[in-house]
């Protein structure tokens, strides 16, 4: 088995391959990186050393003390120090989070603030009326921290080039997604309230109301959900479709932090129970 490990902001991802009769197997696993296992946390520009420690010759001195003379630990912990001058510009704090924001399915404070910021960047640019966000899980890559929140933290999360999209959908195509996601796994998703059973689509209602199959609801996604991607096909029988290939998610979250930031406000969200899914 071959094992590669990928650090980001605050996860870390292994990846195995293993081969099996010439086939091979890529199996994923995720670290927190709490300092649990060395000592090791996410730095900031001004305390590598204390966050992730330092290598001295062929030896690799571990924030909580171990020592690791040689081998394959002194040799990457070389190519993560020897990185960190040219990371220096990702590792501006940004914005402040009073609690962490844990990613969980089917609904959780941090995919909730993320479709919602989608649904108002896409009614702003496109200038129509934006009643329901439909998001991916997948898209969003890592939780949001409790403390000072780095440049390098939101990049981490939202690392994907997706464009922000406009989708006017009759009600009867929006239903359906809306179906399948209960068939299968729900994603993110705003300004709709859906109730699930059993893999059934109970309920689903927009503004109080339950969806009307010959409205025309105006929709905001991303570029990957638009054919296939986790699939769905938002775009299907679409009625109008406005893609802004120059407006990326991380673009608009930045925005978002920025803005709260300069208010004087921390980042703070909640969820209000859009998703209910019935034992």
């Amino acid at each position: 088995m071959v094992r590669f490990f990928f650090i980001a902001a605050a996860m870390c991802c292994a990846l195995s391959l293993s081969a099996d009769d010439g086939r091979y197997r890529v199996e994923w696993s995720r670290y927190r990186i709490d300092g649990s296992r060395t000592g090791c946390v996410a730095p900031s520009a001004d305390n590598i050393e204390t966050s992730v420690g330092r290598v001295s010759g062929k030896t690799y001195y571990a924030p909580d003390g171990r020592v690791y003379k040689g081998g394959t630990v002194a040799a990457v912990a070389s190519v993560v120090l020897d990185a960190q001058p040219a990371m220096a510009p990702v590792k501006k704090v940004i914005g402040y989070s009073p609690q962490a924001m844990i990613l969980a399915e089917p609904e959780s404070a941090l995919s909730d603030l993320f479709i919602d910021t989608l649904m108002d960047a896409v009614e702003k640019k496109s200038g129509k009326r934006v009643d329901v966000g439909i998001g991916n899980f997948g898209g969003i890559r890592v939780d949001m921290p409790e403390g000072d929140i780095l440049l390098d933290d939101m990049m981490s999360m939202f690392p994907f080039k997706n464009s922000i999209v406009y989708v006017a959908l009759e009600g009867r195509d929006l239903r359906a997604i809306l179906e399948q996601m209960a068939a299968t796994r729900i994603q993110v998703l705003g300004g709709v309230r859906i109730v699930v059973s059993d893999g059934k689509l109970l309920s689903a209602t927009v503004d109080g109301m339950p969806i009307d199959d010959d409205r025309v609801y105006g929709v905001a996604t991303i570029s990957f959900l638009l054919d296939g991607g986790d699939g769905l096909h938002v775009g299907k029988n679409a009625v109008d479709i406005l893609n802004y290939n120059d407006i990326d998610i991380i673009d608009i979250m930045l925005d978002y932090v920025n803005s709260e930031t300069a208010a004087g406000r921390d980042i703070v969200y909640g969820t209000d129970g859009r998703v209910r899914i019935l034992d």
